[in-house]
């Protein structure tokens, strides 16, 4: 007998909130990286949220940032916001980059790191998330519930 690897292969994390209004650039970002999973409602340690939002502003200028780059620019963000600098270690930063590279918002080049072809959020999202990562996660779970269904009818 076969037993599947139960180590996933996919994983995502959806959160619906209220309509955006009112809020700033960083408490923007803070949502988007809640609304994906990115981030936990109570997590005090969200430097995550500061290096999407570097990214973001590096997209208008269309530039590639180093490891560094990105890390002084999200504490910048977090002095002007007066937020604890928690979580600013190269380690830490190089691991929250990698979940922006696993959820397709950011991509590496060389040695530097853009939002993925400088393209719109929205657009990243419903063309590698919504089209492709979250289709494919749906398919495999129809294919479980299928296997169950003819073992146990």
């Amino acid at each position: 007998m076969k037993i599947a690897r139960e180590t996933s292969l996919g994983e995502i994390t959806l959160r619906k909130y209220e309509k955006p209004s009112q809020l700033n650039k960083r408490e923007l970002a803070r949502k988007i990286c809640l609304s994906l999973g990115l981030v936990q409602p109570a997590d005090s340690r969200d430097i995550v949220v500061d290096i999407l939002l570097t990214l973001l502003e590096a997209r208008k200028e269309k530039k590639e940032l180093s490891l560094e780059q990105v890390k002084q620019r999200a504490i910048k963000i977090r002095q002007e916001n007066n937020i604890e600098l928690k979580g600013i270690a190269d380690s830490n930063i190089r691991r929250q980059i990698k979940k922006l590279r696993d959820l397709f918002l950011v991509e590496k080049i060389a040695n530097n790191y853009r939002i993925n072809e400088f393209e719109n959020l929205s657009k990243i999202f419903e063309d590698k998330i919504q089209n492709f990562y979250i289709v494919s996660i749906v398919e495999r779970i129809k294919e479980y519930l299928n296997e169950i269904d003819s073992k146990v009818l």
